[in-house]
């Protein structure tokens, strides 16, 4: 007589392979969705025949279509570096004094041209390669904003303001550099923990460049649906009165842009294209959205403590915070 554990008679495992009840999963919540849509169409069919609703859908397709190609060309390029070049490229392309490494690290970040979410693997690669810290931090702050992609959709975002591209990259450059120098100066070792895995080890170098593209479009695509959606909203919905209310105070104006940035969490490659949606505000209030969005946000912040640790994140989110609207504060008095 066979065991019952014979292998030949396998024991089911509990809860592996066979469902004592119904579960939702995505098929089925689509057909669910479908269906209340289906049996809803009339309702639906007068909300969005609403001019609010027709705003807000021209806004939103505006953004999204205008932005769309920028990101992927971005995810593309941005999967590219962080494949096949190796981190160690960067160390050896800095100078040995620290002090010259982090304006030449900032001006490096030109050279990656993805968004924020591929700027701090790689800073967490140069840090374990032993770049120092001061120069990664420049790293990490530059490349999400004054790389071409980025600043040739700022160029496209902004026609009949072609200003807003030199301050831009002005701005930004000067915030990465300062932070640079003042971690050099102020930062201490046990503030920061040094990522222990490469961002792409294991498997081929062709399947990690297509996991890493699968991984940024996903996520740099949700938060550009996300800000289309905020931008759509507030251009929809919020009152007239209170956005000329806020346009028209020079510090409430940047201030607001700033926290919006941070709350929004655009992709890099297509923040411009939400922030010329805003006609309200001036031309400083939206190079302060462009210089801190790229620097600090929601997801930044979750990705610098997973990969530096929670103290880090903790100490260089307000300062980066501070730092960015003065910079495009000094920026957009000189050039804007």
């Amino acid at each position: 007589m066979d065991h019952p554990d014979h292998p030949d008679h396998p024991e089911p495992a509990d809860g592996g392979g066979r469902s004592d009840g119904w579960t939702l999963n995505s098929p089925i919540t689509l057909t669910l969705l479908l269906l209340t849509l289906v049996l809803a169409q009339g309702p639906v069919r007068r909300a969005l025949s609403a001019p609010v609703m027709q705003s807000w859908t021209t806004v939103f397709v505006a953004v999204v279509v205008q932005a769309l190609p920028f990101l992927v060309l971005g995810v593309l390029l941005s999967a590219a570096l962080a494949v096949f070049v190796p981190p160690s490229f960067f160390a050896k392309a800095l100078p040995s004094r620290p002090a010259l490494a982090v304006p030449v690290a900032g001006l490096a970040g030109a050279v990656l041209p993805g968004c924020e979410c591929a700027s701090v693997p790689v800073a967490g690669a140069l840090v374990r390669r032993g770049v120092p810290a001061s120069a990664a931090i420049a790293f990490l702050l530059s490349a999400p904003a004054i790389n071409p992609i980025v600043l040739t959709a700022t160029a496209v975002a902004f026609p009949r303001d072609p200003e807003m591209v030199v301050a831009r990259f002005a701005g930004s450059l000067l915030v990465a550099c300062a932070m640079g120098w003042l971690w050099q100066s102020m930062g201490r070792t046990d503030w920061i923990r040094p990522p222990k895995h490469h961002a792409h080890e294991g498997g081929t170098k062709g399947e990690a460049f297509w996991s890493s593209v699968r991984h940024d479009v996903m996520h740099a695509g949700g938060f550009l649906v996300v800000g289309a959606m905020a931008a759509a909203t507030l251009k929809a919905v919020a009152p007239a009165s209170w956005l000329r209310t806020a346009a028209e105070n020079p510090v409430l104006a940047i201030l607001a842009l700033s926290v919006l940035a941070v709350l929004l969490s655009i992709c890099s490659e297509a923040d411009a294209f939400v922030a010329a949606s805003l006609t309200q505000f001036s031309l400083t209030a939206k190079l302060a959205f462009l210089v801190v969005g790229p620097m600090i946000d929601l997801k930044l912040f979750a990705m610098q403590a997973g990969t530096f640790g929670r103290g880090f994140a903790l100490r260089f989110a307000p300062t980066t915070f501070v730092l960015a609207i003065a910079g495009a504060l000094l920026t957009g008095a000189v050039l804007l």
